[in-house]
């Protein structure tokens, strides 16, 4: 007979009361629950809490965010889907995460400027407390820095644009701290002033040190513009194809990744064309409208919320409370995961979807949850 193992017959006792908990919760999971603790813990619904609030010039500000344990990681350029809530409805905004990808834990941040018109970026900028959780989606986005990277690198960038390239370059900086050569990157930035140029003391610093980093900005609402430390450079302007040949002559030779307003990347993307360079360049435009969680290419179907008026189209992998809250319906909500029911609403015609056991179900007048159901047809909800 074997000797007696702690170890073995501990982790078969945890796998047999999970198994327990998981058939004495189902359709839910101990996952629910423990995200009802914390909800840092959930696996299903990936949340994140902020952790520091650091401004970034007048109007700007980088979030430090511990994720939980649903986070899966991102490459250098991408960009993060954050929920955040307002007056009772959860808004979805994306920010490019500047920090370079670290271990499971590890804290990662966003830069976000505020947006007079918008809801959202000035809350987060000005008014966001530390100890805030907010949702988190998957890192999404192709405009990401290779492994390993290009010899030769030009970047490209106005205002915002900024920050997809930051987490580029603060990736850089890791593997290749003060080696010379390895990479050649050079920076073309442009912003209305030095005080609205994000990172720019980090930058200047960056280009002060690192024998393989050049950085050139251009100021457009100033009189003159500025390159490296201390050149003179003509008045002021928007950064044309002309001036990225004259401030990068080897341009040619480099692979190039620019972010900014879609007139400066379709100058660039018509002068790369014309040279044969199109596969060696690499846009990604600004979202100025947020996505929706993760879709699919199924038809939506049609929800009308009879007491409010409103009518929406409901993506089918998207929870009739998130619908809801996009079109502006004040939904009634609790843990947003199927076990409190604080969202439960009566279903006045058509059919919904358990998006955790996929059961298509629904009678008139029947209460369904809202947080984990999705319309299976036109239905109206009596909200």
């Amino acid at each position: 007979m074997p000797p007696f193992a702690p170890s073995l017959f501990a982790g078969r006792l945890t796998d047999r009361i999970l198994s327990a908990a998981v058939w004495l919760t189902t359709p839910l999971g101990p996952d629910d629950y423990f995200g009802l603790v914390d909800p840092l813990l959930s696996a299903r619904h990936p949340a994140g809490r902020i952790v520091a609030v650091r401004p970034e010039g007048p109007d700007a500000a980088t979030l430090v965010i511990r994720p939980g344990r649903g986070w899966a990681g991102h490459r250098a350029g991408q960009y993060l889907p954050v929920g955040v809530e307002l007056d009772g409805v959860r808004h979805w905004r994306t920010y490019s995460l500047t920090s370079p990808p670290g271990r499971p834990g590890t804290p990662l941040t966003i830069t976000v400027k505020a947006d007079p018109r918008g809801r959202v970026s000035p809350r987060l900028v000005r008014h966001i407390p530390p100890g805030t959780v907010l949702r988190i989606g998957p890192a999404q986005g192709d405009f990401v820095l290779p492994d390993p990277p290009p010899h030769r690198m030009l970047m490209v960038s106005a205002g915002s644009g900024i920050t997809p390239l930051m987490g580029m370059l603060r990736t850089l900086i890791r593997r290749h701290p003060r080696q010379p050569g390895r990479p050649n990157v050079v920076l073309l930035h442009t912003a209305p002033t030095p005080q609205e140029c994000l990172f720019r003391a980090e930058l200047r610093d960056m280009a002060a040190r690192l024998p393989w980093f050049r950085f050139r900005e251009r100021h457009t609402r100033t009189q003159a513009s500025h390159a490296g430390a201390a050149e003179e450079a003509p008045p002021a302007r928007r950064l044309t194809p002309a001036d990225i040949i004259g401030l990068c002559p080897d341009w040619r030779a480099r692979d190039t990744w620019a972010c900014g307003p879609p007139g400066l990347l379709a100058a660039i993307e018509e002068h790369w064309a014309s040279a044969g360079l199109t596969t060696r360049l690499h846009t990604e435009r600004f979202r100025l409208t947020p996505p929706c969680p993760p879709g699919s290419s199924t038809p939506a179907d049609h929800v009308r919320f009879a007491r409010s008026g409103i009518e929406a189209e409901s993506d089918p992998t998207v929870p009739l409370l998130v619908t809801g809250e996009q079109a502006g319906v004040p939904m009634p909500y609790g843990c947003r995961r199927g076990v409190c029911f604080g969202c439960l609403l009566p279903l006045l015609h058509g059919r919904v979807r358990d998006l955790r056991t996929g059961e298509v179900h629904g009678e008139p007048g029947t209460p369904i949850q809202s947080c984990v159901n999705t319309a299976a047809s036109p239905l109206a909800l009596d909200i």
